[in-house]
């Protein structure tokens, strides 16, 4: 954490928000991935207002935000703030076989990001869609290849025909984590903006940018990972 940027005020704001053990549990939830208020509530036992009450601590704070999904405009993810996660957040705790990593179309996101893992850990992983795209987006592959990632074996692949029971499914697209079913439900989501639509190399570059950052603060929990 940039304590540059934070005043002593601001500072001693993030530690108080900690005080309270579920809010402590909250942020450990969301050192892994965002989740909406209401599974929150499911994963702590906690009653809607006072998941309400938390997160409005938490925000005043400046320890999380909340964005609205690109699939059901009616849900909302909360998410940690980078810049304040470091000096608080306790290490995601993940042991998986595999990691699978799921978008719609299997075209960016999920490319990106296992592109990204696998020069990180040593835990093997893939990528898939609930809706595969013909190919891979050519902006995709572009900023792969600016960071020095080797995309000429990629492919789109359909969900159902790469992941296993025993997979760690984290889906990168709020249509992902929305329209798959309860028992193929991944088990973390990161709410990134579909570059698709937007279509610029700076877009592209920004869905990079997050994915690696919370791949670095994913990877390194397991074991068996490169550091």
């Amino acid at each position: 954490m940039n304590t540059e940027r934070f005043s002593r005020e601001q500072r001693a704001r993030i530690h108080a928000a900690l005080g309270d053990p579920a809010r402590l549990a909250i942020v450990d939830i969301l050192v892994a991935g965002d989740a909406a208020p209401g599974e929150l509530g499911a994963a702590l036992d906690l009653p809607t207002n006072l998941v309400a009450h938390h997160l409005k601590v938490l925000e005043d704070a400046g320890l999380v935000v909340r964005t609205r999904s690109e699939g059901d405009r009616r849900r909302t993810y909360v998410r940690l703030e980078p810049d304040a996660l470091g000096a608080i957040a306790t290490p995601a705790q993940i042991a998986a076989e595999r990691v699978v990593f799921v978008c719609t179309r299997n075209s960016a996101r999920s490319q990106l990001a296992a592109a990204i893992w696998a020069r990180r850990s040593d835990v093997p992983a893939v990528s898939a869609g609930t809706e595969p795209a013909e190919r891979v987006h050519p902006r995709a592959i572009k900023v792969a290849r600016r960071h020095g990632l080797d995309p000429s074996g990629w492919h789109t692949s359909h969900l159902r025909e790469v992941a296993d029971g025993n997979d760690l499914l984290i889906a990168v697209c709020d249509n992902a984590h929305e329209s798959l079913p309860g028992d193929r439900r991944p088990q973390l989501h990161w709410s990134i903006p579909d570059p698709a639509p937007i279509d610029t190399d700076a877009a592209f570059e920004a869905a990079y940018t997050e994915l690696a950052e919370r791949i670095d603060r994913l990877a390194p929990a397991d074991t068996r990972s490169k550091g």
